[in-house]
């Protein structure tokens, strides 16, 4: 059986796994739960930040377009309607990739983290960074990112070269290992249609294949046990 939190994917970020298969030309890198939780407990102040991209598979520009207004922490929801790009060294603020708002589920734990970011911000202040700037994406030769992957690899020797992006992967990864179904995870990510998320991450798919007929293998069982008992 396999969990969210246990499953070790191999990439080809990683030249001495052989590379889990995708139907995406991004090559993606998924990590496993438990390494994800490696990787943010190396970014210091930035911590908060990778985990909600690595659980919520927002992409970076809808990440730091985030604003405070925009958390639900009752619903635990992230209401995603803006896309910060940066063109020229500077942002533009526009719409999602998908040119829809979406609302993204995130889990119980980034709860308290997230609520900390907000201290003391307006409800217009931006989540992340200092509430006025958009945070820009690490450099991915050098800066806190690499600095990050570095102490990662020198405590797990297999540890990917991901890219910051990868965190998109990881959380369609860990959903789908959840048990999301494929609806699910396309509103999740943003996807124009459950047919792209389907063909990104069709081995993934195929993969619970096998859980589907073991959770049936049980289900007959417990029936059976039942019809048994039920006759005595």
């Amino acid at each position: 059986p396999r969990s969210g939190t246990s499953r070790l994917w191999t990439s080809s970020c990683n030249t001495r796994h052989r590379p889990q298969r995708f139907n995406s030309p991004l090559n993606p890198c998924p990590l496993s739960g438990v390494k994800a939780t490696l990787l943010a407990s190396h970014c210091a102040r930035n911590s908060t930040m990778v985990d909600f991209l690595a659980y919520t598979g927002l992409r970076w520009g809808e990440m730091t377009a985030l604003r405070v207004k925009d958390l639900d922490f009752v619903r635990r929801r992230a209401n995603v309607h803006q896309n910060a790009v940066g063109v020229g060294g500077a942002f533009v603020l526009g719409t999602p990739k998908s040119h829809q708002s979406r609302s993204v589920p995130f889990p119980g734990f980034l709860s308290t983290p997230l609520k900390e970011l907000c201290v003391g911000k307006a409800a217009s202040s931006l989540v992340f960074g200092a509430g006025v700037a958009f945070v820009r994406p690490p450099d991915s030769r050098r800066g806190w990112w690499m600095a990050a992957l570095k102490k990662c690899q020198i405590a797990d020797p297999n540890f990917p070269s991901i890219t910051r992006h990868d965190l998109r992967h990881t959380a369609a990864s860990l959903a789908i290992s959840a048990g999301a179904n494929v609806k699910a995870v396309q509103r999740m990510l943003g996807h124009s249609s459950a047919a792209m998320t389907l063909d990104t991450y069709a081995d993934l798919f195929d993969d619970d294949l096998d859980r589907v007929g073991n959770a049936l293998d049980e289900a007959r069982m417990r029936s059976t046990t039942m019809s048994s008992s039920a006759s005595i």
